[in-house]
């Protein structure tokens, strides 16, 4: 007995001995066995019969002593990371809390992972990115000069450069009329203390400098050629400097926006997605009719050709039934939610169509437009009347952009004398509302002090040369002392309004060079980064009261059967 036991204790040792050599990271259990000599059995056997069940059930159920190699905790992360990927985990859960603690007040990304992006890449914003992005919805790819795991890191901030953002989105991040200011609370894709590109800095808006110029070329055409400002002696020479000025400024601004196409797609695709600056793709188009209006007759004759009718008026056309569907069909850009003053010019260019098809001699095709232009013009004048968008007052400093309600019933007035052939009723209406707003801007002075000077006034001007236009067209019609004298004050108010627009423009591009400051809005995030607030809950919510009725009802019932049964019991 006494060899067994020392047999069995060489065993042991020369285990445990075997154990000491296992690596220390094993999640290892030993238990500490010994023999027992058959004397203390059999007494354990006896006494275990005495006892009764229950104390029988606890001693078998007594637990065993375990010794337990515990290992350290950073042994074992390591171990396991390399299979499991715990340590990955926790590295991607710690970017996305300190993701989350992100300071939002107007600071930018700087791109993706600024920390490690070179400064001054705009690269997110290139064609080459979009074009990447199209090929597959997986994460940006290597060859696109964005890590994957930098663009991740951000909750996907790389996808909402490259998909459209949603125009509450615009109305959330931005402030002003024309959605151009960025809120503090917000955060953009880019750099806000770097200057960019100056494509990226180039707006639609540029084209509102061409719809200044070329407008003043069909008012001089007018003043010159018009019975009821023939006492002027104006020279038709101050008509075609102005007209060649204006196509130069055209093909300028034309050129670098194509420009702009070609490099920085993405830019332009967020600015037609721009609940203000989509109206703007009309303007390239009026211009070009503008300018073909008021050709001088030393450039083009009486009669236009109907081809030019056609290629100037396909692009009208085809933005009228995507802008007007939209408003239609309602969603996102419902124009109850994106209406706004510059949606005026998306109806001005069906009265400037009907003008120019009534040149080139097709009159049924201009009544087809100012008929479509006319139903829109009265939705969007009492929408804008009505205030549905947002019910609040437009910023002081910013009101200039009233002027937009002039333009369109000026310009569906001279639509329709030049279908009909005369100011009848129906122009001179037209052009009596558009006389009404004209003079209750003029009696708000203050509304136009203290603005921000903007590349987008420009289209502002434009209105108040539509309504010179059509005063002439009234005098011509209802010749006196006053509506000469009306004509010929509106035309120097608009000349002058143009003249010093052209001369800030200049001081603002060459000396100041603050023309074309960083574009904002088109670096908005496609969601507001970091956490969002939780919805209050009101007392009056009627998701919360209609869950609260079956438990009302049936507490109302169960205290209408216990009274019952009580008065039961009673009688």
């Amino acid at each position: 007995m006494k060899l067994e036991i020392n047999s069995f204790e060489i065993i042991f040792m020369v285990n445990m001995e075997m154990v000491s050599t296992f690596p220390r990271s094993l999640d290892a259990h030993f238990v500490d066995i010994h023999e027992v000599p058959e004397e203390e059995d059999q007494e354990q056997e006896h006494r275990e019969n005495e006892m009764g069940c229950a104390k029988e059930e606890r001693q078998f159920n007594k637990p065993i002593k375990i010794r337990e190699w515990r290992k350290p905790y950073r042994s074992f992360s390591r171990h396991v990371s390399l299979e499991t990927g715990f340590s990955a985990f926790n590295r991607a859960h710690k970017e996305k809390t300190e993701r989350q603690s992100l300071a939002r007040s107007g600071k930018s990304f700087g791109g993706f992972g600024c920390a490690e992006r070179k400064k001054g890449d705009f690269n997110i914003f290139r064609t080459r990115s979009g074009i990447v992005r199209q090929n597959s919805r997986l994460p940006f790819r290597r060859d696109s000069g964005v890590n994957v795991e930098q663009s991740d890191g951000l909750g996907g901030v790389d996808e909402s450069v490259n998909e459209s953002v949603p125009a509450g989105r615009y109305f959330a991040a931005l402030t002003g009329p024309e959605l151009d200011q960025i809120k503090e609370s917000e955060a953009i894709l880019l750099p806000k203390d770097e200057k960019w590109p100056f494509l990226l800095r180039f707006p639609i808006g540029c084209f509102g400098i061409c719809l200044g110029l070329s407008s003043q070329a069909i008012l001089w055409l007018s003043l010159s050629t018009s019975p009821a400002t023939k006492f002027l002696h104006i020279s038709p020479m101050i008509n075609l400097s102005i007209w060649l000025l204006a196509l130069f400024v055209l093909l300028l601004v034309f050129i670098t926006y194509t420009l702009k196409c070609i490099f920085y797609f993405e830019a332009v695709r967020r600015e037609y997605f721009h609940p203000v600056r989509v109206n703007f793709f009309f303007a390239p188009w009026i211009v070009c009719m503008f300018l073909a209006i008021g050709a001088p007759p030393v450039v083009a004759p009486n009669i236009l050709h109907p081809v030019i009718w056609c290629v100037f008026m396909a692009p009208i056309i085809l933005l009228d039934l995507k802008i007007y569907g939209q408003w239609l069909s309602g969603g996102e850009s419902r124009l109850c939610k994106v209406a706004n003053p510059s949606s005026h010019l998306s109806v001005v260019g069906n009265f400037v169509g009907a003008i120019l098809a009534a040149k080139v001699g097709w009159e049924e095709a201009g009544k087809f437009f100012w008929a479509i232009g006319f139903a829109h013009y009265l939705v969007v004048f009492v929408t804008l009347y009505q205030r549905l968008p947002t019910s609040e007052a437009l910023p002081k400093e910013l009101h200039p952009v009233y002027s937009m309600f002039i333009a369109t019933p000026a310009a569906a007035s001279i639509a329709w004398s030049a279908i009909n052939g005369e100011f009848d009723g129906l122009a001179r209406t037209c052009y009596f509302i558009a006389l009404f707003l004209y003079c209750s801007l003029i009696v708000r002075i203050n509304f136009f002090r203290g603005f921000r000077f903007s590349v987008a006034w420009w289209s502002y001007t434009f209105p108040m040369t539509t309504a010179s236009i059509a005063t002439i067209k009234y005098a011509e019609q209802v010749p006196s002392v006053i509506s000469q004298g009306l004509a010929l004050t509106l035309s120097s108010m608009s000349s002058t309004m143009v003249f010093i627009m052209f001369i800030s423009t200049l001081l603002h591009a060459l000396v100041w060079k603050t023309l074309f400051p960083n574009d904002l809005a088109i670096a908005i995030t496609k969601r507001k980064v970091g956490r969002e607030k939780k919805r209050v809950r009101k007392t009056y919510d009627i998701r919360r009261w209609t869950k609260q009725m079956p438990l009302s009802f049936g507490s109302a019932n169960g205290t209408h059967n216990s009274v019952d049964k009580d008065n039961e019991v009673e009688k």
